[in-house]
Formats: C-alpha cells, structure tokens, sequence
C-alpha cells in the first residue's frame, strides 16, 4: 500500500521541493502563478503565443497540477485552507482555459503525455525559487523536442562520421525501367483523389492485397516463428513489393512483420519512425527478429547513436532536430509506425515524414516504404491521403506514375458506375494488407464491446441534466433566430437539416468562447459523475473475474478510481502521462506479475499504444472517446497474441445524458472503418467527426420534441 500511496501523493507534484510552512495569500507558489498566467494572457490577446509563452503556459499547467495534489492530500490541512487555495488554483485553470480559446494550439500542451522540454523544466525551478521553495536538483532526462525547438536542427557527430566513411552517395537508377508508367492518358482530364478516397467509402471487398504463400516461416532469435499471415508478407516483401500499408488489427504482430520484410528486401540503413512510447519497444524488437543487425534509437540531440547501425529508431517529437541529416543519410527504406499519428498534412510531423520520404525515394528508385497502423481511419476517409502520399502512390495533385498507370489499364473514369470498385482495388493491389484477428489467429479470441448503463441519479447527476437541456436550448435559440431571419419563409416543411447542420457547427467552433456547457465540458463533467460508479465495478469484476485494465481520458477521473481501489482494499498500479519510464515499467510489471495488483489504472491517451497487458481479459472504459480508433487501441492492450482467454471491453454509459448519443456515433465510426477497410456491408453513419454529430443529434431531438408538445391533444 505505500506503493500506492507515492502515486497518489508527491509523484503527482512533480515540483521535488521542501515547503517548511503554509504560504499566506501574498507568498508561496500561488502569487507566482497568477502573475505568470496573466502575463500570458496578455500575450495571447496580442495574437498567436510565442514559444518562450507557451513554455510558460506549459509550466503554469504543471505546477497548477501539482499544487493541486499536493494539497488534496495533505490531511493535516484545515479544510478552510484547502478550500480557498483550490479556489484560488481554479481561477488560474480558468485563466488557463481561456486563454487556450484565444491560441488553441495551447490545447496540446496541457495532454498528460506532452513533452517538456529543457527550457520548459529550466522555468519552473525558476518558478518555485521565486515562490521560495527549495528545489532539488535533478538529473535531467534526455530532452524532447517540443514545438519551441522545431527551428533548432542537429548533426550528430556519429551520423557526421557515417556520412564521411561513405560520401558519395550515388542516387540509385537501377530500378528506374521497372516502375510501371500510364500507356494512355484516358484520365488526363479529371480531378481523382476525391473519387478514390469514395472509392474506399462505398465498401467492397476486403482490403488485402493479394499474398503469396511463405516459401517458409522466418524466425528471430530463441526459435521465434512468424504466424502464417506474418510470413505473407515477407515473402511479398521478399518477391519485390516495396510498398505496404500495413494495416493488421492491433495485436498481428506488425512490428515483426516490418523488420523481416526489411531484411528479406535488404532495405538497410532502415530507417523507423514511431511514438515515444514504443521507441524501446523497437529496439527490442529488432534485437529478437533481426539479430544480426544492429538498431540504434535517437535520443535528444542524438549524441549517444550508432551512426552505422543499420536500423535507426526516432521518435516523432524530436524529428525535427534531426529531419537534416536523416535525409542525407542513404536509407534504403522506412516504416513509419501507428501511422495515423501523420494523418493531419498541416503538423510539422506529418510534412517532415513526407519529406524524408520523398528524400529517400530520390536516392533510391525503389525502396521498402512501410506504413503501419492498427487504426488507420481515425474520422474521415481522407485520413488516408497523407499515408497514401508517404508511401508514393500519391501527390498533392493526383496519382503518382504506378497508381495513375493502373487506372488507366481499368479502362474507366469517375463517371462511369464500375470505376469506383476497380479503383480501390489498384490501390488496394499496391500494398494495403489488412487481416483481422477472427481470419488469422484462431488462437486469439473473439472480444465483445458490452454497455453498463448507470443511473447519475445525485447532485451531479442533475446538474448535468440541466446544463444538457441549457446547451439544447440555446441550440434552438440559435436555429429560431436563424430561421426568423430569412426573407422567405416556407410553412409546413419540418427541421431543415442543412441549418441544423450550420448551428451546430457554429456551437461547435465557437464552443470555448461561452461562459455556459458545451458539448466538451458535458462529456468531462459525465466522466466525473461516473467515475466512482465505474471504479465500483472494474472493483467488483476484479473481486470475481480476475486482473482488470481500467481506462480514463483525464486525471481527476483516475484520481477517484485510485481512491475507490484503495478504499475497497483493492491493490493497483497506474499508468500516466508524466511518469518516467522506470516508473511506467514497475507499473506494468505490478500488474502483470503481482497477484495482490488487480487494476491497472491507465490513462487513454497515455496507455493506448505500445502496452501489452493480456494478463488480464477485461477492460473497463470509464469515459467514451471522440473516436473508435482510441477505443479500439485501449481494448487492444488485453486483445493480443498471448490471450487465453475471451475479452470483454466494458463501457460505463450514463444514462439520460449525451453518453448513450456519443456511444452510438462511435459504434457508427467503427462501422465506417468496417466498409472502407474490411468490405462491411453494414449500415454507417456520416464520417464528419463525432463532436459535431453529438450536437447535431442534441439539437434535432430537442427540435422534435418541441414540434411534438406543440401539435394539438
């Protein structure tokens, strides 16, 4: 139990000091953090916040957090204390708040797994010195880049050393004639990245392009054999084809899969770009499936790499830094993992893996491009483009040679009704290899989504009811005043769906400017007044079925989980954003192996990649996502090779509140990934995001229901 108690307590702080005595008003941290805030602020109403304000902002939002813990779990407080000074931290997160509507790039920040940087940490020991509390110096961390240092690039001197020992690297031609080229130029005309894009929308048959069977089954070191899907794949590699998709459901074994097709390819220097949390990951995995060649991971500035190794592993936070001397360095190939992650074109990550990309392929005619993503539609169909123009098939104008010469051999254009299925599948014959569990691994079983309705029948559960109807009144107040100022009214016609669609969207992008709810402070305050009740049950599953994985999306939802656990005598671990990785590693060890340790409390956006943790069979996911990708990849954690047992994912849905709604729009997401990857049939809905659709449902039941009292009894 002291276990638990460190992570309830001084870890969450995060600021290391000594406090000898209670500030008063005008002393201690408090009056340093208001002074900065406020000084933000003031930045922000100027325009768009500077690095040195959003670092900031950034340590503001850390030791907010912090001072919060800390005095939530200082028994010896009296309790009129504790209660002016979260008053007091309140104003500043509301400060925080409002001034993240002005910049909402600040938004980022404020993720429990942002990364801090150097200058950032610099600041806030400043910070507690001025509120004059003892710091206690520390080793620092290898840095992580974050947006104050994009500007700032770094060489290696290993990559320098590298580059030297070989300096004439010679652009390769040799598979130039071989590159399939238009014959005709029937399409010569016509705008087709839409189409192709509905192609994928409008379903068909599965997304796998055609495998070959394995001559044998590759192995790593220990007598590691790959699954019969897994050694597909490479021997496709191993065949000629450069080009993949790799889209298997989380759990297939993907990593295994990109590391032999690499070495079946001979696709070294390999270059690797991947989430923080999986960069170690990588390396393991490397040193199991390709053992005879060497793997390097980028830490900060790089000064610590194997500029010869043949496998070079950069997380995507610090890819800026290094993105200058990557693209002179001669890879032969590069995997880009969870690739969803570079689906926005305009983020600094998604242009800096496209131009390495395209750096690559201008070296090397036909190297090994491998895009790998358990998720790979997170909102929209045209998530697709920026995984689409990495891997070559694509540009920002049309086809590249290879897709656009298939096209032409179809024979068809977008006006006709058989373009749209033999279009997916060129692409699809490019390199997109999709396998579910229920087709490939037998020995993985099935998983079920089930929905635990709860009653919010307290305090809260009123005042959510009553800011819900407030929200849907002022959303008929917006389409009333809409509607009241055409020129041409039309008697009788009903909801114009158009206009519901316009006024939620304006509720939408205007939603942090107000005073009252929006649909985003709704779903917080849901995950609040639920958050007891969930823990109650992943406390009762733990007690008759077992280990459980327990997920939420903010903090003070797994702080009442925490503390419902410890009440019920339960042991558990937690899994954070701001943990170190020594501390995220015991966490996981905890639970996997300690039978005492029956919960693991995981953040969502903190633990929804890059854990293995089929130890336990059910999950217990206390607040809905904005997207059934996220979903998908919790559940994932206990739904891999190595299950024994089936998987249960239960979801805690609030009654009576927007809960039940933004449930069923991410059943509806999963269903249009379901078309546009599996060939599903199955009905879906819009493929605009779920915030919008949440307000768009809210408005049109409210619209109802008003239409309906009005008619005569």
């Amino acid at each position: 139990m002291a276990q638990q108690a460190s992570r309830r307590g001084g870890a969450r702080g995060g600021n290391n000091a000594t406090r000898d005595r209670r500030p008063r008003d005008n002393e201690g941290i408090i009056p340093v953090l208001a002074k900065a805030v406020r000084q933000v602020e003031a930045a922000a109403q100027r325009g768009a916040v500077r690095p040195s304000g959003r670092t900031a902002y950034q340590v503001i939002a850390l030791l907010v957090r912090g001072e919060r813990a800390r005095v939530k779990a200082d028994a010896a407080m009296p309790e009129t204390e504790r209660t002016n000074i979260l008053t007091r931290l309140d104003g500043i997160a509301t400060i925080l708040a409002k001034t993240a509507v002005r910049d909402t790039s600040l938004l980022a920040l404020l993720a429990e797994d942002a990364p801090v940087s150097s200058a950032a940490k610099s600041l806030k020991n400043d910070m507690l010195r001025q509120a004059g509390i003892e710091v206690e110096e520390e080793p620092e961390p290898e840095p992580v880049a974050t947006s104050t240092t994009t500007s700032r690039r770094v060489a290696p001197p290993q990559a320098i050393a590298r580059q030297l020992a070989n300096p004439f690297l010679a652009p390769d031609y040799s598979a130039v004639q071989q590159l399939k080229r238009p014959t005709t130029n029937r399409l010569g005309g016509w705008e087709l990245l839409t189409p192709l894009f509905r192609a994928f929308e409008s379903g068909g048959d599965s997304t796998c392009m055609p495998l070959p069977e394995p001559t044998e089954l590759p192995h790593g070191i220990r007598g590691m054999e790959l699954m019969h899907h897994q050694a597909q794949l490479v021997q496709s590699a191993a065949d000629g084809h450069r080009t993949f998709l790799l889209a298997d459901e989380p759990g297939l074994g993907k990593t295994a899969q990109a590391l032999l097709a690499a070495e079946a390819a001979d696709a070294f220097p390999l270059l690797v770009a991947v989430p923080n949390v999986v960069k170690a990951n990588w390396a393991h995995e490397a040193e199991l499936w390709t053992p005879r060649r060497t793997a390097t991971v980028i830490h900060g500035d790089g000064e610590t790499i194997d500029g010869f190794a043949d496998i070079v592993i950069v997380n995507y936070e610090i890819l800026d830094r290094h993105v200058g001397w990557l693209g002179n360095h001669g890879f032969n190939g590069m995997v880009v993992d969870e690739a969803h992650f570079i689906k926005n074109k305009t983020s600094q990550r998604s242009q800096h893996v496209l131009e390495l990309s395209e750096r690559i392929r201008a070296r090397r005619a036909n190297p090994l491009l491998m895009a790998l993503t358990g998720t790979p539609l997170i909102n929209d169909i045209e998530d697709f483009k920026a995984i689409w123009q990495f891997l070559g098939w694509i540009d920002d104008k049309g086809p590249r040679p290879a897709l656009k010469a298939a096209l032409e051999e179809n024979g068809l254009t977008p006006a006709e009704s058989g373009f749209y299925a033999a279009a997916r599948r060129s692409v699809i014959d490019l390199g997109i290899v999709r396998r579910r569990k229920i087709d490939v691994a037998a020995d993985i079983p099935a998983r079920r989504i089930a929905d635990i309705p709860v009653e919010l029948d307290d305090e809260a559960g009123r005042s959510i009811r009553a800011a819900e109807a407030d929200l849907a009144r002022r959303l008929v107040s917006r389409y009333e005043a809409a509607l009241a100022a055409r020129s041409v009214v039309v008697e009788g016609e009903g909801i114009d769906h158009a206009l519901v669609r316009r006024v939620a969207t304006a509720e939408r992008d205007s939603a942090a400017e107000k005073t009252g709810d929006n649909v985003f402070t709704m779903m917080r305050k849901i995950g609040q007044a639920k958050a007891e009740l969930a823990a109650d049950y992943a406390a009762q599953l733990a007690r008759n079925v077992g280990k459980v994985v327990f997920f939420a999306k903010h903090i003070d939802v797994m702080d009442v989980a925490e503390a419902t656990f410890a009440k019920r005598g339960l042991g558990y671990s937690s899994i954070r954003g701001d943990q170190t990785k020594k501390a995220r590693e015991d966490a996981i060890a905890s639970f996997t192996n300690d039978p005492d340790v029956q919960v693991i409390v995981c953040s969502l956006s903190a633990a929804g990649v890059g854990l293995n943790l089929q130890v336990a069979s059910n999950v217990v996911l206390s607040e809905l996502s904005w997207t059934s990708a996220e979903q998908t990849q919790a559940i994932d954690r206990v739904h891999r090779i190595g299950q024994t047992e089936p998987v249960t994912a239960w979801r805690i849905i609030a009654a009576q509140t927007l809960d039940p709604k933004i449930a069923v729009l991410i059943d509806d997401k999963a269903g249009l990934a379901a078309r546009a990857l599996d060939g599903s049939d199955e009905e879906i809905g819009s493929s605009a995001d779920i915030q919008l659709e949440a307000l768009i449902a809210l408005l049109t039941e409210a619209l109802e229901q008003k239409a309906a009292a009005a008619l005569p009894e």
